[in-house]
């Protein structure tokens, strides 16, 4: 008898087995997409030249909706 026989992999997916795996697939796509959301505004600034301050402290003070020790937005000043 040939061993290969038996070593063969079943290699059948199912409407649900498939279902699941794109499922699970935009599930992650859409974690990633909500945490850079979430933390843009320190990522951006993060990648943006120090003009002046100290960018750890910057960070520090910034909560991870991207606003200020007063509870305003960074950005209210433009």
């Amino acid at each position: 008898m040939n061993i290969l026989f038996f070593l063969k992999p079943l290699t059948y997916l199912d409407p649900g087995s498939g279902s699941f795996i794109i499922q699970m697939l935009l599930a992650g796509l859409l974690g990633i997409a909500v945490a850079v959301r979430i933390y843009w505004k320190k990522i951006v600034k993060f990648f943006k030249k120090n003009k002046g301050g100290d960018i750890q402290e910057d960070l520090d003070e910034m909560d991870e909706y991207g606003t200020g020790p007063e509870g305003h937005p960074e950005d209210s000043a433009d």
